[in-house]
Parts: C-alpha cells; structure tokens; sequence
C-alpha cells in the first residue's frame, strides 16, 4: 500500500512539474521567466456562492464615462468570474426546454430554436466569462456585443477571402488542417486588430475580451452554419467542444496583439513580425490545426482525447496571460501610468 501511494505521489509531481514547465515556457514569451500557478477552484470559486441582482447589474453598467474606474482604482488580485456561469445556465435550461418540445411534441419549430441556442450558449458565455475578466472595466457591454456580433461576422468574411485566395484541401490531413488553422486566424486576426485600433485599447485584458468576442461570434454563426449542414448531431457535439475552440484561440490571439505593440501606439504590420506576438499566434493556428487534424494515432480519437487536450493546453495559455494581465496592472500603477 505504502508503495502504490508512493508510486502516485510521484506521478503527482511529475504532472506538476510538467504543468510548470509549460507555464513557465509560454510565461517566458510575455517577458517573465517564472512558472504560472494554476489555481482552478481559487478562479471560479466564486461560480458556487450566492448573488444578487445588484452585483450582476454592477458588472453590466461599467464602460461608460461614469463607470470606468481609474487606473488606481483598477484591482490587481486574482480574477473570479461568476456571471458567465449563470447566463450559461440560463441558456443550457433554454436549450434543454427547446429539446423537449422537440422530442416530447415532435415540434419542428423548436429546430431554429435550438440550432441558435446552443450554438450561442459556451462562446457567448465564454465572451461573458472573458468580460467579467477585464479589470480595467473600460469595455461596455455594447462594445462588446459590437464586437461580437459585426466582429464575427466580418471574420467570416475575411476568412472567405483567404479561402478564394489560398487552396486549403480536404481539411483533414496535416498540411490541409494547417492551411485552414492559418486561414481562419489569420481572418480574425484582422478584425480583432481592427477593433483594438478602433477602441485604442492598450492592456492585455482588453485585448482577450476583443479576441474572445470575435472568436465567440465566428464560432456561433460557423455551428449553426454547420447544423444546417449536417444536421442536429453537429450542433450536440460543437456545442461542448466550443470550451476550447475559437474563444480562447482568439483570446490568445488578442491578449498577444496587445503584448506586441507599443503602449498608445496602433496595430501595425511591425506589430506582427515581433516574437511576442509571433510565438502566440503561431500556437493558436497550431491549436486549430491540431483540432481539425484526423491523426493516424488511433487512441487519441478514443474518448476525444486529442480533443481534450487542446482544450487543456489553450486553457495553460489563457492562465498565463491572466497571470500576465494581473501583472501588468500592478507594474502600470507602480509607474503611476495614468489611464
């Protein structure tokens, strides 16, 4: 007994070394060079515990001129969404009500219904999640929205016209499936840059909101598109795989834009030839690629698990930027950077 215990103590410390190997790696492209702590059940802690309507309308109203605190007003400890979990809730009971009326009374007009709740459910309450994140609250809700709906339907777009331009393949091969993680980040790598000039955003937290808000709404309008291809199976298996998809991917995206240019300065062409910004774009379009590669390995398609761990390590990558985000707030207000 003692040896089997002393046998998982070891495997324990190995994955933890391993997590902070990576944490440390990718910490190391936003200019630190220590491991990032991953606390899970500290950052969501706070998804279990009652509030009220007045904390949520506290979270909804800032952005505005009245609202938007100073940068010495700006908190600089841990961030614990909580919001994100009930308007997921609230959106997962709308989808399930929808289920029923479609299976209990064979109603073919719940369909549109369904198609549109569930493929907004996880992006848009990733959005929320990446919202509730912001610290510097200096993004309204309209913004937000702005972005996500005009923002991920010109992604589309623009990943459209890459698509006329650079062949892509059958998307299931390895070159085919790099072509096509190129293609569409590099689509929403233009809007999310777009939107970051537009709204002069300089900080980190700003640049993941804009990022996940784009990245949201490409994958709402690309699963709904697809469920009216493929039918309902599609939007099922989608809709849970959206944790770790184009939200965080383009998070990744917009948290590295702003790591890259200079502070007041827009986004450039410089911008993207600088290693900070290239080596997190280049594992965002990796991430993608390996999420649309059939790979030969065959117990990797078991379970999901390549899947699942995509998903683990695009969620390593946002940690570290939080960790970056929260990092950078207290080196702006010890250099009394007025905001």
């Amino acid at each position: 007994m003692t040896e089997n215990l002393s046998e998982k103590e070891k495997q324990k410390r190995r994955r933890e070394n391993l997590l902070d190997d990576a944490t440390k790696e990718l910490n190391e492209w936003t200019g630190e060079n220590t491991a990032v702590e991953i606390h899970l059940f500290r950052m969501f802690s706070e998804v279990f515990k009652r509030h009220d309507k007045d904390e949520g309308d506290a979270l909804f109203i800032v952005g505005t001129k009245t609202t938007t605190p100073s940068l010495a007003e700006v908190s600089s400890a841990p961030v614990k969404p909580w919001l994100f979990s009930r308007v997921l809730a609230l959106l997962g009971i709308s989808f399930g009500l929808l289920t029923l009326l479609f299976l209990v009374f064979h109603s073919d007009k719940a369909v549109p219904g369904m198609v549109f709740i569930g493929s907004l459910a996880v992006p848009f309450s990733l959005a929320i999640m990446f919202f509730e994140i912001n610290v510097y609250k200096n993004i309204s809700v309209f913004q937000a929205t702005e972005v996500f709906l005009i923002g991920g339907i010109a992604s589309l777009i623009a990943t459209m016209v890459l698509y006329q331009i650079i062949p892509s393949g059958n998307g299931v091969d390895l070159g085919s499936a790099l072509t096509i993680g190129f293609i569409e980040e590099t689509g929403k790598l233009l809007i999310i840059g777009y939107f970051i000039n537009s709204f002069r955003l300089n900080y980190i937290f700003n640049g993941m909101l804009v990022g996940a808000c784009v990245g949201a709404g490409f994958a709402v309008f690309e699963t709904s598109g697809y469920t009216g291809e493929f039918g309902l199976i599609t939007l099922f298996v989608r809709s849970w795989q959206a944790i770790g998809t184009h939200t965080i991917w383009s998070a990744i995206i917009g948290a590295a834009i702003i790591l890259a240019k200079e502070r007041r300065q827009p986004v450039e062409g410089k911008t993207m030839v600088k290693p900070k910004f290239l080596r997190f774009y280049v594992l965002a379009v990796l991430l993608h690629a390996a999420w649309d590669w059939q790979t030969p390995v065959d117990f990797l398609n078991a379970f999901d698990i390549q899947k699942w761990l995509i998903i683990i390590i695009g969620w390593i990558a946002i940690f570290v930027l939080i960790d970056a985000g929260l990092r950078e707030v207290r080196t702006l207000q010890g250099q009394h950077i007025i905001n």
